[in-house]
């Protein structure tokens, strides 16, 4: 089996969430989703799980960060080709997302922009072309 990994993110409107996490083209599992939470799959082994704060409460103790004030951790996401980045972000920001809360970043070999979710979560939409991915750093500048 592969492993699998669950991102949890403590959201304000669920439904509003959901509709930014499927403009990122995650789908949503209704096998665990509920009125407290919503698991979008990104691909067969990512999932975020975003959870209603007084859900996300039930699993910790400690006090839930202002993402739009602190950042606590830094999510990034590839696209197929390079255009999909701004396609991506375009969605994303339609569906309720803050675009370029970070500045884009071009290096040639990889090209990213960022969107804010409705509660400050950032997430780095970026492409990289496979030759550099591969570890091909042949006429790559670093």
């Amino acid at each position: 089996m592969s492993k699998i990994i669950f991102i949890n993110l403590p959201v304000t409107d669920l439904d509003a969430s959901t509709r930014f996490y499927e403009a990122l083209g995650a789908t949503k599992n209704p096998q665990f989703s509920n009125e407290n939470a919503a698991c979008m799959m990104l691909c067969d082994t990512i999932g975020v799980m975003i959870l209603t704060h007084d859900f996300y409460r039930t699993f910790t103790s400690r006090p839930i960060a202002d993402a739009k004030a602190t950042s606590q951790v830094l999510l990034a996401l590839t696209v197929e080709a390079h255009a999909d980045v701004d396609r991506v972000l375009g969605a994303a920001t339609a569906a309720g997302g803050r675009a370029d809360p970070n500045p884009p970043q071009d290096h040639g070999f990889m090209w990213s922009r960022s969107v804010e979710d409705p509660d400050g979560h950032v997430w780095e939409i970026f492409w990289m072309d496979p030759a550099a991915a591969a570890g091909d750093t042949t006429g790559v500048d670093a």
